[in-house]
This record gives C-alpha cells, structure tokens and sequence, in this order.
C-alpha cells in the first residue's frame, strides 16, 4: 500500500505546489494589511486627551504628543517579516524534499534494474527451495503410501514426479551455466530466469495438491492410525541401531579409515535423529489425548521428519558395508581386466588414439596405478573402492574401449559415491547450498547414463559420476562447516540442532520453527509448532 502511494505522489505534485503558493500569498497579503492599519487609522483632527499633571523626569521621557510612534510600527513590522521569513523556507523546503523523493530509488518511476548478482541470489535460493520441497514431500508421502497404498497416493505420487522433472530440468540448466554455456551475457541471464521459472513450476505441482493430500491424510481428524505407523517404524529403527554400529565397527578393522569416512558419526546422528521422534511422538500422543488435534498432527510431522533421516544414516551404514564387500571381492578380478587393456594397448596392433610418446606415458602411469594396488592388498587394511577408483582410471587414460570387469567397477564406485552425497545432502539440506546440490543432480544424472548402458560405449559417464559426486559431497561438508550451528544454546538431548541441519523444521523461529510437509513454497510450513 505504502508504495502505490508513493508512486501516485508525481502525479499530483503539480496541484500541492499550487495549492502552497497560494498559501504563501494570502499570507503575504494578510502581512501588508496588518502593516497598513496603523496608518489607515490615524485621524490627525482626533482630540487627543491631555496628560495627566505630575511631575516629569524629563524633556527625553515626554512622550510626542498628537502624532504615531515609530515603535507603533516596529511589532507589526516584525511580525509580518516573521511570518514571510516562515512561509519562503516551509515552501523552500517542501520542494527540495519533493525534488529529493522525485531523484530517489524509492519514488522513481524507473526503478533500478536488477543485476546480474540479483538473478544469481534468486536462481540459488530456488534450487534449494525447490529441491527441499521436493525432498519433503517425497518422505512424507511415504508415510501416507504405507498407510493408504500405492493406489490411494497416485495423484499426489504423479505430482511429485512432474516436480522432479521440472527440479531436474532447472539443475541441468545451471550445471551448464557453471561450465559456461550459455557465453552471451543477455543468454546467461535467460538462462538464470528459466531456472527460477523451472522451480517454480516445480512448487506450484506440489502446492495444488498439497490441500488434497492433507484430506487424504485427514490429521485434523484423528492421528491415531498414522501415530501407529510411525510409532513402529521408530522401534524397528530403534532395534536397528546395534546392527549399525556393529557393522561400522567391523569395517573399521577390515579397512582403512578413509573407506569408513563417509559415514563415521551417522550412528550417532541417527540416534540423535531418534531422540527427536521420542519427544514428539510422545507430545503427539498427548496432544491427542486431550483432542488438541493440530497440534498432535505438528507433532506428528516433525517426528514423521526424523524417522525418515535416521533411517537413511542407518541404511548409509549398511550400504556402505556391502558396496565395500562388492568392492573388495571385484577388486582382484579388475586388476587382472587392467592387466589385459595394459598389454592391449602395448600391442603392435592397439588402435589407439594417441601419439606414441603420450601413450607410452600413460601405459607407464597404468603400470604404476594398478602395481600400487597389488601392493596394498597384500601389506594390510586398504580401501577396495579407491582401489577400484584407481584401476579404472588407469585403463580409462588408455583410451582402448573399456570391457570387461573393469566398466563394471567404474559403476560399482560411481554408485556408492553417488548415493553417500545423496544421503549427506539430504540429512543436512537445512546448510547445503545450490552449488553441491547441482553437482549431485549432474552426477545422478550421469550414474543413470552409465547404469543404462552397463558401462558400454559410455566411456567416462561412471568415472564423471564418482567425480562429481565426491565434488557434491565435499561441497556439502563445506556449507555445514560454514554454517556452523545457530542452535547451540539448545538443550544438546532436544535433538532441536539436528532437525533443523536436517530440515525436518524450517528454522523460521528460536524454537526451529514449523515442521517441513508435503507441498511447495507456498504450503510446505502450513503445520506451525505451537508455543510452549
């Protein structure tokens, strides 16, 4: 409202002006008269009335008889020089003022263009806006799906999947923005608009089903059935903690630590995750008790939130363990694969690409690669996914055409880094910015290139997977870094710090704000905590 208004002033700018000359006249007019009375009633035939007799103090104290004193004039005088001496600098500075507001940002009619800094701020903070939506509602409707079914959620799991297409789109246009393309600057500016315009369609799918799902769920009318569902899924994880941790033990004695690093402390983040679910299932079910039913649906969502993340710190473990059982048993099998595509591409018959003194180069740092790898697995605990890692790109620089056992490790290490960023971004999307999230969406997008084809005639798309996955993830850890913890102050058994690095609540308050739901921009926080 305050800026229409504003706006609206230049167009009556004119009439203010006059209506405050006008002003100023009659004031000045009313000055002259003011001056001109005393003269206007001099009468020099008046009697004048004698003095009364006393004594004088003398001729200069004898007031001048028949005519008007000077000092009859001097207030009036005074007065109106006053009253003129007001009215030029009120009029003098009201116009500045007006000329000032007409010249400034706020009340141009031509406000400022946005810069090209402004595109980049707004098309990062839709990234992220949108792949956080799109990540909640993909938890949230897995709760609804094991209560109602496949069938009951198809709209709502059809909607999610049109916003992930849009999510997608939008992130395969700003990978190539960070590579360069488009180069024209007006180009590159577009394309930072269709970013914006992708994510925005991508919240506006799940914004129009969001009040049909909440019907389907029906919380507002009960959350007995779906506390239920919750509550077992809290226990079953609960029971599977030990496994976790018995699994990351033994990988810690098999293998060398780097191997284990990607999931060391995810145990206890999970336990973490679960002491959250505890206090407000708990607060769930009292709030129904006492037929406070939105609050016991807030509560219930903000629990639902954390099962799902201790989930997947859970399942990380496991998986890690068997990618690098996988990893260790194929290991052998690729250095032999190596070994073949070494002497291949030493042949006399090698139709190979490259100059003879490059290949030569190559086939030397080949031989180095994979003799390192033969060395470690023989002088103690190693890590069988680097190991891989190593293999495959030691025959990859060969440039012979990958067959064999060792396409198939490319991939085995491509999906391990890939879903390890998956997993790091997705328990601490309330600190991960725009940039890890688009190099895990191009490296998702390349792992399924090469899944499809099996690592044939796909050349690097698995080792471009593995590269920009463990990019993602080393951009992620920097941003949690950075960010730091703005909760700290918290009770540290809350677990209120993780869920809000989780974005399981939307950090909107002191308290971690309402709990992320099944929606976009617009309806994602509808389910508000209330005050204690």
């Amino acid at each position: 409202m305050t800026s229409s208004l504003i706006r609206g002033r230049p167009r009556h700018a004119t009439a203010h002006i006059a209506v405050r000359v006008a002003h100023a006249v009659l004031g000045g007019v009313a000055g002259g008269l003011w001056l001109m009375l005393p003269v206007m009633t001099i009468n020099a035939e008046a009697p004048v009335p004698a003095a009364r007799a006393g004594p004088v103090a003398g001729a200069a104290e004898t007031p001048e008889q028949g005519g008007t004193s000077p000092a009859d004039l001097v207030l009036p005088l005074v007065a109106g020089g006053a009253a003129g001496t007001v009215a030029v600098y009120w009029y003098v500075r009201r116009t500045r003022r007006a000329r000032s507001r007409a010249t400034s940002g706020v009340v141009s009619e031509r406000p400022p263009q946005p810069t090209a800094g402004d595109f980049e701020r707004q098309a990062q903070a839709s990234l992220v806006q949108a792949d956080d939506c799109v990540r909640t509602s993909r938890e949230e409707l897995g709760f609804a799906e094991a209560l109602f079914g496949a069938e009951a959620v198809a709209p709502f799991a059809q909607a999610l999947r049109a916003a992930e297409t849009e999510l997608a789109a939008a992130f395969a246009i700003r990978q190539r923005y960070e590579q360069g393309a488009p180069g024209d600057e007006v180009a590159r500016r577009q394309a930072l608009v269709g970013i914006v315009g992708r994510c925005a369609e991508a919240g506006r799918r799940l914004d129009a089903e969001a009040a049909g799902f909440d019907r389907l769920r029906a919380l507002d009318q009960g959350v007995g059935d779906a506390l239920r569902v919750a509550e077992g899924r809290f226990r079953e994880l609960a029971g599977r903690t030990a496994g976790a941790q018995a699994a990351l033990d033994e990988m810690r004695e098999r293998y060398a630590h780097p191997a284990v690093a990607p999931v060391v402390g995810y145990v206890e983040q999970a336990k973490d995750r679960l002491v959250f679910t505890t206090s407000h299932l708990n607060r769930a079910r009292q709030a129904a008790d006492s037929d406070d039913l939105e609050e016991a649906a807030r509560r219930l969502r903000a629990a639902e939130g954390a099962i799902a993340q201790a989930d997947t710190f859970l399942a990380g473990v496991h998986r890690l363990a068997g990618d690098l059982r996988r990893a260790a048993g194929i290991v052998p099998a690729a250095l032999t694969g190596g070994e073949v595509e070494i002497a291949a591409a030493r042949g006399p018959a090698a139709a190979v690409p490259l100059p003879a003194g490059e290949l030569h180069a190559r086939i030397a740092r080949a031989d180095v690669a994979l003799a390192a790898v033969r060395t470690e697995l023989t002088s103690g605990p190693y890590d069988p996914l680097d190991a891989l890692r190593r293999i495959a790109r030691a025959v990859e620089q060969l440039e012979v055409g990958r067959t064999g056992v060792v396409p198939v490790a490319a991939l085995v290490v491509a999906r391990s880094a890939t879903a390890a960023a998956g997993d790091f971004v997705a328990t601490h999307r309330g600190a991960v910015g725009a940039e890890a999230r688009t190099r895990l969406a191009e490296a998702r997008r390349r792992f399924a290139e090469a899944d499809e084809g099996q690592g044939r005639g796909l050349g690097t798309a698995s080792a471009d997977a593995d590269e920009l996955a463990r990019e993602a993830r080393e951009l992620a850890e920097r941003d949690v870094r950075t960010r730091g913890n703005p909760y700290a102050d918290a009770e540290p058994a809350s677990g209120l710090a993780g869920a809000v690095l989780g974005g399981i609540l939307l950090a909107e308050e002191t308290d971690g704000g309402p709990p992320a739901s099944f929606g976009g921009p617009e309806t994602r926080g509808r389910r508000r905590l209330a005050r204690p």
